[in-house]
């Protein structure tokens, strides 16, 4: 399986800018061929150890069933339209990308 972690921090970082978000994901990223797993919310305040990085707003995670199924939603247009009606919002993306397996 591929995990695709993606970290945004918005230019607004207000609640309102962070739900926009979060509702964006659920539109148009959570029902794609190949998602085993899908979730997607907001920095959570309480946790501030110094292990923990904060630097992010909204925290999308997917699960494919496989790399091929990763690839075929990158140029999905659900995931093109994603992109291109919320990039404006975004000061800084990161992407982390991780085969993994279960227990």
């Amino acid at each position: 399986m591929l995990a695709h972690n993606v970290y945004f921090t918005l230019k607004d970082r207000s609640a309102s800018s962070r739900d926009n978000l979060v509702a964006a994901c659920k539109k148009y990223l959570a029902a794609h061929p190949g998602v085993v797993f899908f979730a997607c919310g907001t920095l959570q305040e309480e946790l501030d150890r110094p292990v923990n990085d904060r630097d992010f707003d909204v925290a999308l995670h997917v699960v494919f069933d496989s790399k091929a199924s990763h690839d075929i939603y990158q140029d999905a247009p659900l995931h093109l339209t994603f992109v291109a009606e919320n990039r404006e919002s975004w000061a800084k993306v990161r992407v982390f990308d991780s085969e993994v397996e279960s227990a």
